[in-house]
């Protein structure tokens, strides 16, 4: 069991090293096309129709290959090359169906131990080569896919759609606990099924002329990527090499709302960073809510702050839900090993 730990453990930060650069580029192209061509850039250009649509779309593009590149890579840290093939077909397929980088890691976990399981099959000496060249990738895809559609995917898109009505009924009640319910589950997975289920409550309630929630969908997905920012600056040691040469996509995530820049430390310690980005969030809704702040954007981050009702609470909101996330994050995550962590800039 431990051994399955470790190899799971191993899938995991395997797929984030590999996820990231498409994270990076993706989020900063998309941010760049919001900024250059307008917040409905996607809606009011025909895609690829001028120079900042295209940015826009390009980055789109790249940005949509994160749950395939991850779900890939999980399954190539468990089971090597032969595993990439389902491993990116699950990633996909739970893109599609809504279940996010949590179902592309299942996808990726279910199709490395598949794979390596289907790799003991005994064939003669004459028939060995076909095994990773078409057997494997034949017997997994099949497998991994039939998993997405018919036991994964299926019930994570009603859990969104359940989600969505039980939210919608929820309105009526306290509105600082809506905000605290409505904070969570936009950090909780990141683009998954909670995130789009609240997600999809806000536009709701923007078409009926309520933009309190699209308002705190917006100021609860800058705090996430902002907070572990602050937790880094404010203490390097809790964190490796690596991480730390996240901190500029970091920033840029929280600036530009893409919360997306905070998935890999997500994936790579879930039951610390999680609770920590969900706390943050959780503050900046109820006190969106609380003060019935609304913003006339569906996305857009800062660059879009002129078009909130108040845009210093707007930005006072984002920078408290940070602060918790990051007091959460120093409190929680542990110190990596010795030779890993940044140095400390001695005194003078």
């Amino acid at each position: 069991m431990k051994q399955i730990l470790n190899d799971i453990k191993t899938g995991l930060l395997t797929g984030v090293s590999f996820m990231l650069p498409f994270v990076i580029a993706g989020g900063i192209l998309v941010a760049l096309g919001f900024a250059v061509g307008g917040v409905d850039i996607p809606s009011s250009v025909e895609p690829f129709g001028n120079v900042s649509s295209t940015i826009f779309w390009v980055g789109k593009r790249a940005f949509a290959m994160m749950t395939p590149v991850l779900g890939a890579y999980v399954a190539f840290a468990i089971a090597d090359k032969p595993a990439i093939c389902s491993g990116m077909v699950g990633g996909l397929l739970a893109d599609e169906m809504g279940a996010g980088f949590i179902g592309a890691l299942v996808a990726g976990i279910i199709a490395g131990f598949l794979v390596r399981e289907l790799k003991k099959i005994p064939l003669p000496l004459s028939m060995r080569s076909l095994l990773p060249t078409l057997i494997i990738p034949i017997i997994s895809v099949l497998v991994i896919g039939f998993l997405m559609i018919y036991v994964i995917g299926k019930p994570m898109t009603a859990l969104s759609v359940g989600l969505t009505n039980w939210l919608e009924g929820l309105g009526t009640g306290s509105a600082i606990m809506l905000g605290i319910i409505h904070g969570c589950m936009i950090a909780f997975d990141m683009g998954g099924p909670l995130n789009k289920a609240s997600y999809a409550f806000a536009l709701a309630a923007s078409e009926a002329g309520n933009w309190i929630p699209l308002t705190t969908s917006c100021v609860a997905a800058m705090t996430p990527p902002l907070g572990i920012a602050i937790a880094m600056i404010i203490m390097k040691k809790k964190f490796t090499k690596d991480e730390f040469s996240n901190l500029p996509g970091l920033i840029t995530g929280g600036i530009f709302e893409i919360t997306e820049f905070a998935i890999p430390f997500a994936v790579a310690d879930p039951f610390r960073v999680i609770p920590a980005l969900m706390a943050g969030s959780a503050v900046s809704g109820a006190l969106c809510y609380a003060s019935a702040i609304t913003l006339h954007a569906p996305h857009g981050g800062l660059f879009v702050v002129f078009l909130s009702s108040n845009p210093g609470l707007f930005v006072l909101y984002w920078l408290l839900g940070g602060v918790v996330t990051a007091i959460c994050l120093l409190l929680l995550k542990k110190s990596p090993e010795a030779e890993t962590q940044i140095e400390e800039e001695p005194s003078v």
